[in-house]
């Protein structure tokens, strides 16, 4: 049964009156409610009269005898309650930011003040602003690295594994056995995804299909595998390819960083002309990923005489701009913001000092979900 608004009120009070300050996270944690429904609680009290509000903290009317005064600090946050969490995300990723936007909601409810850094596109451009953010108090980290290969990944193990402050990865599944293994992360079940999008056109008759994809980041690293695995298993799928999805979606070189570039598809690692590779491979069908990729693929293959989906399906993986075409395309959804509130709720959990704050380390993984627009539809004809 639903707690009465007044009696969850009288609770407040009581704690409040009792303890002094008392954040609201920690009274939503303790009252098992969201710190929306707290927050809504603490400024009605506070607009009756029974209440004082500072940033993120319920105050009594009067400090109970014998509990200390917590002094305001800059910006309205109690002192002695560390600085701000810093958030790390990777310039001109549209994907992250919807991330970014969802833990900054809850760090917002929260009362915690957010520090964001964006790591330009160069080796180890994470790692001095963590450093930073850390000299200034942060006390507490959250970070999605931009890892456009193996190598750049290997090297921040070292120095992430011995930050000393809370921290949480988001949408970054560190390799088994690694120094991060034991981090606590929060990660689209990209396998999943793929999945989705090769069940969704295999029920839809298509045995031939191509994967054009990114080769820069762990997300298209680990959506290349998933497919190749998933279509090498599907007995259905007569053929299937996997290719670079454009020129520049390797994880070679980037500013400032030295060595070959390290290529995984066939070939010569140059994107393909992808409407005459689904030509001659008879394709019916391609899974992109992301979503811009896709969309220049439709406009190519309109300009070659190929509609989309009369002649060939197309589903697109990301669903930031996907939906944006002059054909909609279906896409996989991984849960952007989703993932950004569930690390900064995690985050608040280890910084919170309650009960079972310290647990075991945590590794979430969300579920993709798949947006039918209408650009993959029954296979009739093979393109020729």
């Amino acid at each position: 049964m639903r707690e009465p608004v007044e009696l969850r009120r009288q609770r407040i009070m009581a704690v409040v009156e009792s303890r002094g300050a008392v954040k609201v996270s920690v009274l939503a944690s303790e009252l098992d409610v969201s710190v929306v429904t707290v927050r809504r609680d603490v400024e009605e009290l506070t607009r009756a009269g029974r209440l004082r509000r500072g940033h993120g903290v319920a105050r009594p009317l009067r400090e109970p005898a014998g509990a200390a005064v917590v002094p305001a600090a800059r910006g309205g946050e109690p002192a002695g309650e560390g600085g701000a969490v810093a958030l790390v995300v990777p310039e001109r990723h549209s994907y992250l930011y919807e991330t970014l936007h969802g833990a900054r909601s809850v760090l917002e409810e929260a009362g915690i003040r957010i520090a964001l850094h964006i790591a330009p596109q160069s080796a180890g451009a994470e790692r001095p602003l963590v450093e930073r953010a850390l000299a200034d108090g942060a006390r507490g980290l959250l970070i999605a690295p931009r890892w456009r290969n193996a190598l750049s990944e290997e090297q921040d193990y070292g120095w992430l594994a011995d930050v000393e402050v809370p921290t949480v990865l988001m949408e970054r599944r560190p390799r088994p056995g690694s120094a991060l293994h034991a981090l606590d992360s929060v990660c689209s079940d990209h396998w999943y995804g793929t999945h989705l999008a090769v069940e969704h056109l295999v029920a839809l008759g298509h045995r031939r299909i191509v994967l054009a994809a990114r080769d820069d980041s762990p997300t298209a690293r680990t959506v290349r595998a998933a497919f190749a695995q998933i279509a090498a298993g599907r007995p259905e799928v007569e053929d299937w390819t996997v290719v670079l999805s454009s020129p520049n979606a390797v994880p070679g070189p980037g500013p400032d960083e030295s060595g070959p570039a390290q290529v995984v598809s066939p070939g010569s690692g140059h994107a393909p002309d992808l409407a005459a590779l689904l030509r001659e491979r008879g394709a019916t069908a391609a899974v992109l990923h992301g979503d811009v990729d896709a969309l220049m693929l439709v406009q190519r293959l309109a300009e070659s005489g190929v509609q989309v989906p009369r002649d060939c399906s197309v589903v697109a993986y990301d669903d930031v701009v996907a939906a944006l075409g002059s054909t909609p395309l279906t896409a996989v959804a991984p849960p952007k913001a989703e993932i950004g509130r569930a690390a900064a709720e995690l985050l608040l959990h280890r910084l919170s000092g309650a009960a079972g704050a310290a647990g075991p380390v945590r590794r979430t993984e969300l579920l993709p979900e798949l947006k039918v627009r209408g650009s993959a539809q029954t296979v009739t004809l093979a393109m020729n």
